[in-house]
């Protein structure tokens, strides 16, 4: 099939070099968010999905909405089959979907019905769950309510930051798609409707969802920690001050502290919660380099009253 590809971060990359490489499909252009700004420097950059297709000689669509008619008609031109999305990030209206001859089908890092929305992966993660997956499913004006075609599943580990559990989603992902792609051309494969029950929503977790609360259980802190590791990073206060938190380690045989009191030694540093202590390992003061806890607690010298929270 002729296909035109949207995505836009590195989560994509599998699913979009699977795509090209595969025997049966024809990459003829990718649709992605404009160039933005990134790095120390704030230099406008184009998207990792972007990157990939200039270097494989893809043509590269970039409109600011999906509604644009000059993007549409270009679309139009082009004729694809079929257009698969990986993490786009951005809405499309019935107009665009009404192009492809096969629609738009998606790959989605959840189980559908449950966490339809903008961070799966996040929330499965920050609500312990034990098992999520990937979908791929055809998209319809209602936020991922669209008929499924395909799933597969991944363990959440316990130890798994959502970083972690993205990356191996978007391998075993990447496969689901392709797959699904060659099932859809062949006629073999027909998608079904999503179950009324279990729906949940998965809303975009940002900086201020991201600080670790340490009057809460431990087990709440860990998974907000594992969560929000690498993106937007979890984060508390000392002396006034944002300190960004790595993953921490529950400490259940540890004495207890009161939530937030610091205790330090040459080995560890532990930090109080609502009911065990948890294990600071990484840690990042404002202004300076990622170091570990205990690195970090040997210069900041936290005094019995001094609080992380």
């Amino acid at each position: 099939m002729r296909l035109v590809f949207a995505g836009t971060p590195e989560t994509a990359l599998p699913s979009l070099r699977a795509l090209i490489d595969s025997p049966r499909h024809e990459v003829v252009a990718v649709v992605t968010r404009p160039d933005a700004q990134s790095g120390r420097g704030r230099k406008v950059h184009p998207s990792p999905v972007a990157q990939l297709a200039e270097e494989s000689g893809i043509e590269v669509l970039r409109p600011a909405k999906a509604s644009d008619p000059a993007f549409q008609e270009r679309l139009r031109e082009i004729d694809p089959d079929c257009c698969p999305v990986v993490a786009y990030g951005a809405l499309l209206p019935q107009s665009a979907l009404d192009i492809p001859r096969h629609g738009w089908i998606n790959l989605h890092f959840s189980i559908l019905p449950a966490w339809r929305g903008a961070a799966p992966v996040q929330h499965a993660v920050l609500h312990g769950d034990e098992i999520t997956g990937a979908c791929t499913f055809q998209i319809v004006k209602e936020l991922d309510a669209g008929p499924v075609y395909g799933v597969v599943t991944e363990e959440i580990r316990p130890a798994d930051t959502s970083g972690e559990l993205l990356e191996r989603l978007s391998i075993s992902g990447a496969g689901l798609l392709a797959a699904t792609l060659d099932g859809v051309e062949d006629g073999a494969l027909e998608a079904r409707a999503q179950p009324l029950d279990g729906v949940s929503y998965a809303g975009k977790i940002g900086v201020d969802d991201a600080h670790a609360d340490f009057t809460a259980p431990a087990m709440r802190v860990d998974r907000l920690v594992r969560a929000c590791t690498p993106n937007p990073g979890a984060w508390a206060e000392f002396r006034g001050q944002r300190v960004k938190l790595g993953p921490v380690r529950l400490a259940p045989d540890a004495e207890r502290l009161a939530p937030g009191e610091i205790l330090a030694s040459k080995k560890s540093v532990l930090v109080g919660t609502a009911t065990h202590p948890v294990e600071l390992s990484d840690v990042q003061a404002q202004g300076k380099r990622v170091m570990s806890a205990v690195e970090w607690a040997r210069g900041v010298r936290p005094a019995p009253e001094d609080r992380l929270g």
